[in-house]
């Protein structure tokens, strides 16, 4: 069932967008021209703490979308810079965006939000060892920042609190526990 790529061309370039048109042929052998969105990889960051109570917090960013104008809550992310490793750039974004520094991190999980239109890859890291290390240097992320106990992150997404996907995936794989290196 794989489908083979003849030709892509460029319809739109930024440094953020690449819109391609690609002339596809399927499975069944029919080709037709199928557009796709080529993105920028994003690095996440998820800090994770122990509360007063004993409860495990993550550091999360209340923040405004205008695109979509909506307000939610969001892990520190940023785009991965050419030549820049994913875990790199995801610590340069939690200590520009938070003014926290990661000690040492480990890959959380990795997603494609949207495989089917986009090439975008999603990579989230937690940190156990944050350690603040000033003022965030990003003035234009988030209206503040917040320890957030992960008992309440079931109740935030469920109220729509939490949308964006690299911080649902990030925040779901907290609640589950996952570890990749355990295989």
């Amino acid at each position: 069932m794989r489908w083979t790529v003849h030709t892509e061309r460029e319809i739109h370039d930024t440094p953020w967008v690449r819109l391609r048109a690609l002339d596809v042929e399927q499975p069944d052998g029919t080709r037709t021209d199928y557009h796709v969105v080529r993105l920028r990889d994003v690095a996440v960051t998820a800090a994770v703490d122990e509360g007063a109570d004993g409860g495990r917090r993550v550091l999360m960013m209340w923040r405004h979308r205008f695109v979509t104008d909506t307000w939610a809550w969001e892990l520190p992310m940023g785009l991965v810079e050419d030549g820049e490793e994913p875990a790199r750039a995801a610590a340069r974004e939690l200590e520009e965006e938070t003014g926290w520094r990661p000690g040492t991190l480990r890959e959380l999980v990795y997603a494609e939000p949207a495989a089917g239109i986009t090439d975008a890859r999603h990579f989230v890291f937690r940190t156990d060892d944050a350690a603040r290390a000033g003022d965030p240097t990003e003035r234009n992320e988030s209206d503040r920042l917040e320890w957030i106990p992960l008992s309440r992150i079931g109740g935030m997404i469920a109220r729509r609190e939490i949308v964006s996907s690299a911080t649902l995936v990030g925040v779901m794989a907290l609640l589950l526990d996952v570890d990749p290196a355990a295989g």
